[in-house]
């Protein structure tokens, strides 16, 4: 097991890593316990695949578990479910001391994080991400929240969890899509500040999603790289906005989908991080290789990779626009963009020609 430790004033907490790590959940997660008692949201598809796993696990340690089943999805990030969740807690009798657990992908650990956000003024929870993109990303950092006509993540709270258990060997019953889409955010974080880490998965990229042991490396590089970001920026005031490296593009191309399985959050990041290096080498800031290397290494794994890739129509470069306007970067109107000089040389700006961002889709 290896352990990354985000060091927040008076919010400090761990990021536990490594294969068979379900097995050891009742130990990581009792001294968390005020009582031996644990709420879990779930979905679907984790519950079928290792809900009784998890449940026999903690009863055999004493710890007694209620948990919640909903579907799986972006569908789910919405009021109707968060409504669902909240009420689920209170009927369970959930108190300020309780815990909650998010056991599940990126869409569960910010809803369930959302819900005990805002239960009784704020009740403390743990993940257990069950995705690469929750493992890599979404579990670490304490953002929480739900998906709105107008646009992803524009409701929510900052939220530390108390505890991270993220076990690799629990990716092994993804589907190979789900993976793929995670992969996205794996790739992110090597353009935004390592280069080094991107031309390591350049070269273990086609045996990375198999080898348990690379899989790993990999998800504990991307966990401590956000960790120390965001020790640094816990609420996004500054330097944790490059963790929205191609988020502007691909929360725009979400919303413009519906948040449906036609184009998965990993995926649309893929077509993102493409897009902000494409912008980029346009406005000068950048060689105009970047863009095509990224494209290639993401090609390479089989992601999605330009605009074209996603099936099925989209609005004009135009209505995208709008739709970025929308997005919680923005200040005073202006539309903040995480830009690069290079890869591994990302910096964020708001100094970007609109008319740079249409040519930018209308090419991509």
């Amino acid at each position: 097991m290896t352990t990354v430790h985000v060091a927040l004033p008076g919010r400090a907490y761990d990021i536990h890593i490594g294969a068979g790590l379900l097995e050891a959940a009742p130990d990581l997660l009792r001294p968390h316990l005020r009582r031996p008692r644990l709420a879990v949201v779930t979905e679907e598809r984790v519950a079928a695949a290792q809900g009784e796993a998890l449940r026999a696990r903690l009863a055999a340690a004493g710890i007694e578990t209620l948990m919640l089943v909903l579907p799986p999805g972006e569908g789910s990030k919405d009021w109707a479910t968060l409504g669902r969740t909240v009420e689920w807690l209170l009927e369970q009798k959930v108190e300020r001391n309780d815990l909650v657990l998010a056991f599940g992908g990126g869409v569960i650990g910010d809803l369930a994080g959302f819900a005990a956000a805002i239960l009784r003024r704020g009740v403390r929870f743990a993940q257990m991400p069950t995705t690469l993109l929750a493992q890599v990303d979404s579990s670490v950092g304490g953002k929480t929240g739900i998906n709105t006509p107008q646009g992803k993540n524009l409701v929510g709270a900052f939220h530390q969890p108390v505890v991270v258990i993220a076990d690799p060997a629990l990716l092994s019953t993804l589907p190979h899509r789900d993976l793929l889409s995670g992969y996205g955010e794996v790739v992110k974080y090597g353009l935004l500040g390592d280069a080094a880490f991107f031309g390591w998965l350049e070269a273990q990229g086609p045996h990375l999603l198999s080898d348990p042991a690379l899989l790993e490396q990999a998800v504990v590089r991307s966990c401590e790289m956000k960790a120390r970001i965001v020790e640094r920026d816990e609420t996004e005031t500054g330097e944790r906005a490059l963790l929205n490296l191609g988020h502007t593009f691909a929360h725009a191309l979400e919303a413009a989908t519906g948040y449906s399985d036609r184009l998965l959050h990993g995926e649309a990041v893929a077509v993102g991080l493409g897009l902000a290096f494409d912008l980029s080498a346009r406005l000068g800031l950048c060689a105009q290789e970047e863009p095509s290397r990224i494209r290639a290494h993401l090609q390479a794994m089989g992601m999605k990779a330009r605009l074209s890739d996603i099936p099925g129509p989209l609005p004009d470069p135009e209505s995208l626009l709008a739709l970025m306007a929308q997005d919680k970067k923005a200040v005073a109107g202006r539309l903040r963009f995480v830009l690069a000089r290079g890869i591994g040389q990302a910096f964020v700006t708001d100094d970007v020609p609109q008319e740079a961002v249409i040519a930018t889709l209308r090419d991509g």
